[in-house]
């Protein structure tokens, strides 16, 4: 009908996966063999960093990346188990939406559907480094999302 009218309808928003990568991926096992004769009666210490970057890379493609590092040591000795190094990313096709809806994508849908992928990686590095699989929560990018939201609100009102 739009048509008829002599205008064009707006064109269909495209949103997907087109292309997972490893930028970037480091295990280190500083203190092998020994950490595997002894015998660990606690939970290791965990320290997980994740950081969310993404990049335009031209008019309708973007590359969005999960840089996570995690440090794994032993309650007893605090000897270094094992520490992650991984940047896990992919090109998305971001093609006709609108510019308010962008920020959303690149930091909720967008690593939504990466993350699943990136905790396989790191599940079995883990398992081939000789631990068992470290498995990484599973991580809620909308309630990031909204809590940096919130932190630029505050940050503008003072």
């Amino acid at each position: 009908m739009a048509e008829q009218n002599g205008t064009t309808p707006p064109a269909k928003p495209e949103f997907r996966m087109q292309k997972m990568y490893l930028k970037d991926f480091s295990f280190e096992n500083p203190n092998a063999p020994e950490v595997f004769t002894n015998q660990q009666k606690k939970e290791p210490a965990v320290e997980v960093n994740l950081q969310l970057n993404h990049r335009q890379m031209d008019q309708d493609h973007w590359e969005v990346s999960l840089a996570i590092t995690a440090k794994v040591s032993s309650r007893e000795d605090e000897k270094i188990l094992f520490i992650l190094e991984i940047e896990h990313a992919s090109v998305f096709l971001l093609k006709n939406i609108p510019e308010e809806h962008m920020s959303m994508l690149l930091a909720v849908d967008c690593p939504t559907l990466l993350f699943p992928f990136t905790r396989q990686l790191v599940s079995q590095v883990s398992l081939d480094g000789g631990f068992v699989p470290f498995l990484m929560e599973p991580v809620n990018f909308m309630a990031l999302y909204q809590n940096s939201l919130k932190k630029k609100e505050a940050a503008q009102t003072n």
